[in-house]
C-alpha cells in the first residue's frame, strides 16, 4: 500500500532494517523487535523516545532539519534516502504535471542509432523511439516500467542481472512517489501480490535515476552492454529521459546497429 503516514512508515520500516551491532549497541534484554528498538534509535539520534514514537504514529509530522539529519545519522542512510527523510517531513504539495513537449518525442526521433524514451514519476513511459522499441517493447509509450518489470516474463530473460535492476526499480518508484496519489496506491497494490516486489516496497528505499552501465540479452541482437544516460527535461522535473549507449566500436554496437 501507498503509506497515509509516510513519515512514521518511514522511520519505523529503516529502524527494522538495523541490528544493534550495526550500530555498536551490545543488545540487552529480550527483543521482540528484529531491528532497533525505539529506544535505541531515540538514544542514539538524541531525541526523547515519547517524541519518536509520537513521529512514528503520525501524532508529530514536521521535526526540525536538525532532528531529521540526527535521525538520519543514526539510521545510516545515504545522501539520497536523507534528502527522501527530509521531504517526507514537508507539508504535502501537489506535484505539477507537465504535459510531454513534441519537440522531446522529436528529439528521441533524431536520436536513430540510441535507444532513449521518457518516463514519469509513476514510471510510465510517456514516449520512445523506435531503437528503445526494439531494445524491448517494455519501452514504449502507455506501458509502465514497475509493472512489466515483476508481471512481463520476458523481462527476466532480457535483464540477466533482473534481481539487481527489479530491486532498483522499486527503489525508483519510492523515489517518485506522492503521499496520497491514487493512481500510485492502485499500481502498489496491484504489484504488491509479487512477494519480492511487496518485500522491496517495505524497505523505504529510494533511488533517483542514474547513470550506469545496464546488460542486456536480446533474442536476436544477443548480449548489449550499454551506458544508461538519465536526463531530466527542463522545465518538467517530473519526466526523465533514459538513453542506451553503446562503446564506440565495441560488440555491443554493432549489435545495437543491427538492431537499428
Amino acid at each position: 500500500m501507498v503509506d497515509g503516514n509516510p513519515l512514521g512508515e518511514f522511520l519505523k520500516a529503516r529502524r527494522a532494517l538495523l541490528l544493534p551491532r550495526d550500530v555498536g549497541l551490545i543488545p540487552y534484554g529480550r527483543r521482540r523487535v528484529a531491528g532497533l528498538r525505539r529506544d535505541e534509535l531515540a538514544r542514539l539520534a538524541g531525541v526523547s523516545a515519547p517524541y519518536l514514537m509520537r513521529l512514528e504514529q503520525g501524532r508529530a509530522r514536521h521535526p526540525s532539519p536538525q532532528v531529521l539529519d540526527a535521525l538520519a545519522r543514526a539510521l545510516r542512510l545515504d545522501p539520497d534516502t536523507t534528502a527522501h527523510l527530509h521531504a517526507l517531513a514537508q507539508p504535502p504539495v501537489p506535484a505539477p504535471q507537465h504535459p510531454l513537449d513534441p519537440a522531446v518525442q522529436r528529439l528521441l526521433d533524431d536520436w536513430a542509432g540510441i535507444p532513449a524514451y521518457v518516463r514519469g514519476p509513476r514510471l510510465d513511459v510517456l514516449a520512445g523511439n523506435r531503437l528503445a522499441a526494439a531494445l524491448s517493447p517494455i519501452y514504449t509509450a502507455g506501458r509502465n516500467l514497475a509493472r512489466d518489470m515483476f508481471l512481463e516474463p520476458s523481462v527476466r530473460k532480457l535483464l540477466p542481472e533482473w534481481e539487481v535492476i527489479a530491486e532498483q526499480t522499486v527503489a525508483a518508484l519510492r523515489a517518485g512517489a506522492e503521499p496520497g496519489d491514487p493512481r500510485l496506491a492502485a499500481l502498489v497494490a496491484e504489484l504488491e501480490e509479487d512477494p519480492d516486489f511487496r518485500r522491496w516496497w517495505a524497505r523505504h528505499d529510494v533511488r533517483p535515476p542514474r547513470d550506469e552501465i545496464k546488460h542486456f540479452h536480446h533474442p536476436v541482437a544477443g548480449p548489449l552492454t550499454l551506458r544508461r544516460q538519465a536526463l531530466v527535461v527542463a522545465g518538467a522535473e517530473d519526466q526523465v529521459i533514459i538513453a542506451y549507449q553503446a562503446e564506440p566500436g565495441s560488440p555491443s554496437a554493432a549489435a545495437l546497429a543491427r538492431l537499428a
